[in-house]
């Protein structure tokens, strides 16, 4: 990643108002015109000339290839009507043996012509090897090439993105999609070339021996043609259901797999493996009825093959008895017309690659033509801002959708240095708040001012630099505790992040664990407890040390013993620092220096605790509700 990592906790996995990842079983990609793999391409044309633009820095090595490939076909296409004057050599000598003739069979004529073949052999096989590297060497560098572009356009895609398409459905493009354009071109180029090169060649060659049984020859075209295309037709519509349904099987896998701690929970076992066999049972269907067409074509392709030998055969003997033909030209037209008949069939394998790769390619040059978060006139640098941390909502207005607004006027003003809670119920827009702070999205309406300059004026990543937050779902990678808690700050020393660690009460469970700050995490984070996972998202947040902290629920998984030591270490950390704390326990928050009241995305109260109290109004009736359900629950 170019950009500096975002001091946050958390891969974002919710969607507007808090909403949670698609329910267990439902199919992926459902929920948008996402094309999956091996469908038709919507624009065959305009897709292949980006895919060619895309593959002009390896012009010249494809070139190289099909250069190749040619002289590879042509020296093996060479060798057949070379191999025919050793049998047409043999034949002469033992006509003039039987005849009593004097000589019989030149040995040394028929030893150079086999020099001769191995030479064209060797030359064949070096063209091929060398075609085979250098194509191996281009698909893998457009492979390399493709990743780290989409790689590169993840890191500028809106958030809203991502709650817009699962991410399934990302990994599929990335992966899949990348393989197939890649394995596809790799086998289209060599395989074109190739198919091109022997169908005029090998025509070439059997014109010069007979244009009689060429003629022949090319009257089984039509039936193995159309053959090839009954069966694409057929069947390329169970390879598109094969594709969908395996992308719908990995998904639902992925999916239980992630899930399989609450699946066990509620006893879903039986229900996850019902929907999976559903859509088994799918992928097996359309999966067998497109190997079985397929593999009709070889067998009747060889039944018309056989039937146009017999002929070929029988028009040959009759050739040969006259003397237009000899038993060597007859030998090296069987051998051209089997090789003639196998670039038809290579065609139509052609034409479903081709296919395949025009698809996976479009759904690429799909996703990298997706909006990217722009910046528009970036005014300030934070290197040239003194930053204090004075923050003002104007009249802030955004909608996640147009018909469903979610902050509907909201203002506020906030000095450096001040504890700011946000409290209300859920779906008031607390969290939106803070996303919108950090440009997140884009208000539809108003302004939000750092220091009186307008955030906007800043670019999102500098103004990133001076955020640090903690969410309360938490986010940890594979790696080592040393370098989870320094990825709020990677080029801090080992003894600043154990002092972060320290602040966050993090170190004394640190050192009890096996190999202590070099654990390694594994991908899931589960050799952890979920509030040790929290308290290393804060330690991140203090290492960081940034002049705003934003704080959404960061306590919510620790025990209340912890949760007061790390409220401790917090208010030590946020003097001289604005910090904003969302909270749903309000006992939490009664020491900040402003309370604001959110409900329905506005603020209907702002002030101390005290002061909110003594109003007796909203927030009083939050707050008093907490200790009603407590003292409902003692007396049940």
């Amino acid at each position: 990643m170019n950009e500096k990592p975002m001091n946050s906790s958390t891969r974002s996995q919710t969607g507007p108002g808090g909403s949670r990842r698609r329910p267990m079983g439902r199919p992926p990609g459902r929920g948008g015109p996402i094309m999956m793999g091996g469908e038709k391409p919507k624009d065959f044309k305009r897709t292949i000339k980006r895919l060619l633009k895309f593959l002009s820095p390896f012009k010249w090595r494809i070139l190289l290839v099909a250069f190749c490939s040619a002289a590879a076909t042509v020296f093996a296409i060479v060798s057949p009507r070379i191999f025919g004057e050793i049998t047409n050599e043999l034949a002469k000598g033992v006509m003039i043996m039987t005849s009593g003739g004097s000589g019989g069979i030149d040995f040394e004529y028929i030893g150079m012509i086999m020099l001769i073949l191995l030479g064209l052999y060797v030359i064949s096989m070096l063209f091929s090897y060398l075609q085979g590297f250098t194509m191996a060497n281009i698909s893998t560098n457009i492979e390399y090439n493709l990743r780290n572009t989409m790689m590169a356009k993840i890191n500028k895609l809106p958030i809203s993105f991502f709650q817009t398409m699962t991410h399934g459905e990302v990994l599929s493009r990335i992966t899949n999609d990348v393989d197939t354009v890649t394995m596809s071109l790799n086998n289209a180029i060599s395989q074109s070339i190739q198919t091109i090169t022997t169908l005029i060649g090998v025509l070439i060659m059997m014109l010069t021996i007979s244009w009689q049984l060429t003629l022949i020859a090319l009257c089984m075209i039509p039936f193995s043609v159309g053959f090839t295309m009954l069966v694409v037709r057929f069947s390329q519509k169970h390879f598109k259901n094969q594709q969908k349904y395996l992308g719908t099987v990995n998904g639902h896998v992925e999916e239980v797999y992630g899930g399989h701690v609450v699946i066990k929970a509620f006893n879903g076992e039986e229900r996850a493996l019902e929907a999976f066999d559903v859509e088994n049972d799918r992928l097996y269907n359309s999966g067998w009825r497109a190997q079985f067409l397929t593999g009709l074509m070889m067998p009747i392709m060889s039944l018309i093959g056989n039937l146009g030998y017999v002929v070929i055969c029988i028009m040959g003997a009759y050739l040969t008895s006259i003397g237009s033909m000899t038993i060597g030209g007859i030998q090296a037209f069987i051998q051209y017309i089997r090789a003639f008949t196998q670039p038809i069939t290579q065609i139509a394998n052609l034409s479903t690659q081709m296919q395949s790769m025009a698809a996976a390619a479009e759904r690429i040059f799909e996703f990298l033509a997706f909006d990217e978060e722009t910046d528009g006139d970036v005014k300030y640098k934070m290197s040239e801002t003194d930053v204090r941390g004075d923050v003002r909502f104007e009249h802030v207005k955004f909608s996640y959708y147009e018909d469903q607004p979610v902050i509907k006027d909201f203002s506020a003003t906030v000095s450096a240095g001040q504890k700011i809670a946000i409290v209300g119920p859920t779906g008031a827009g607390k969290t939106t708040m803070v996303k919108l702070l950090m440009r997140f999205h884009d208000l539809q309406d108003g302004a939000i001012y750092l220091d009186e300059r307008n955030i906007a004026d800043y670019a999102r990543a500098d103004l990133r630099t001076q955020f640090g937050m903690v969410l309360q779902d938490t986010w940890l990678y594979n790696g080592t505790i040393m370098e989870n808690i320094r990825y709020g700050n990677l080029s801090a020393s080992d003894e600043e992040v154990i002092a972060a660690a320290k602040a966050a009460q993090v170190d004394h469970f640190v050192r009890t664990l096996p190999g202590s700050y070099q654990m390694v995490l594994n991908e899931e984070s589960t050799n952890v407890s979920q509030g040790q996972k929290q308290l290393l998202t804060i330690a991140r947040a203090i290492l960081a040390n940034t002049k705003i902290l934003i704080l959404d629920e960061a306590t919510s998984s620790v025990d209340t013993r912890t949760e007061i030591l790390i409220q401790r270490a917090m208010d030590n950390l946020l003097k001289g620092r604005t910090s904003f704390i969302i909270a749903h326990r309000l006992s939490t928050i009664r020491n900040a220096d402003l309370i604001l009241c959110m409900k329905d995305g506005d603020i209907v109260e702002q002030g101390t605790h005290d002061v909110l109290m003594a109003q007796n109004g909203f927030y009083a009736q939050l707050y008093n509700s907490q200790f009603e359900k407590v003292s409902q629950l003692t007396e049940g």
